[in-house]
């Protein structure tokens, strides 16, 4: 154990925890003519019918009805789709805020994206630059940038694989050994008790518990003047999958502000007090001779 400043990472869902709704609806939808209700309800109807991966299914959709309404999908497409998507109040200034915060207290504060939505709409959002890495959906692209199949499908279960590669410091996709290996607790970069989960969603389940579960900070997430989704939100407690439920405001003075900025200072305590503790053994003879002094 050393001196060295501790980590912590917070790890995000994206729609509903940091943009209202999901991203496809900003503009996607609209361009093929689809009404979002619509859309998922195909979506989900083809799901159950052949008992598939929703993840898997709403993408190949994307692509099909996009080509049917003759809407370009190449990489850049996507990333403009980005710029439409609806963050929540203080997203955006919500990162600097709290890397600041935890800079002033000696902690490494590091953001991570878990999302089931698309990378490539993800990353021509204003605040992909904040993130250590963007875990989520990817489509393959051909040699001439258009995407023509789902390469990767982040889904409720799978989330979980990519808190143990933060876990573990294992961030290679294509390395499934490291993720694997048996890593002693204190030998990895960010203890679960070092980690913070944000979510809104039945989808967030799986990573709300397992962050709990391991001494972790996992939050629920509800957009505030929508009916009815604080008493949903509220059941997350009730089940013990988290351990408080807020809005989804990002506003400096926030609750949510709040609430991180004292886990900051939780990690910043324990990690001291580890300091304190840890003492490196003196050899026998080395001890002996203090004491006939």
């Amino acid at each position: 154990m050393t001196n060295s400043k501790p980590e912590m990472a917070i790890a995000y869902d994206f729609d509903g925890t940091l943009a209202d709704g999901n991203m496809q609806e900003a503009q996607f939808l609209p361009n093929i003519g689809m009404k979002p209700k619509d859309f998922w309800k195909e979506v989900n109807q083809l799901a159950k019918e052949n008992q598939g991966d929703n993840v898997l299914i709403y993408m190949s959709r994307m692509l099909r009805k996009a080509d049917a309404a003759e809407v370009p999908v190449r990489r850049e497409d996507f990333k403009k789709l980005g710029q439409t998507v609806k963050l929540f109040k203080g997203v955006e200034s919500w990162f600097q805020r709290i890397n600041i915060y935890g800079k002033s207290k000696g902690v490494d504060v590091k953001h991570y994206l878990l999302s089931s939505g698309n990378y490539e709409i993800i990353a021509g959002t204003a605040i992909a630059k904040e993130f250590t890495e963007i875990y989520a959906s990817k489509f393959l692209f051909d040699a001439n940038g258009v995407a023509f199949s789902p390469a990767l499908a982040v889904n409720y279960t799978t989330k979980t694989q990519y808190l143990f590669r933060i876990n573990k410091g294992a961030f290679d996709l294509s390395d499934d050994v490291k993720v694997n290996q048996y890593v002693n607790k204190a030998d990895r970069p960010v203890p679960f008790e070092n980690m913070v989960y944000i979510g809104d969603g039945t989808t967030d389940v799986p990573c709300f518990r397992l962050v709990k579960d391991q001494g972790g900070l996992s939050i629920a997430v509800y957009k505030a003047n929508k009916n009815g989704a604080h008493e949903t939100a509220s059941k997350y407690i009730d089940d013990g999958r988290v351990q408080c439920v807020l809005p989804a405001n990002y506003s400096e003075g926030s609750k949510l502000e709040e609430v991180i900025k004292a886990n900051i200072d939780v990690v910043a305590a324990r990690s001291a007090l580890k300091n304190l503790l840890y003492h490196k053994k003196q050899p026998r003879k080395a001890r002996a001779k203090k004491t006939d002094q």
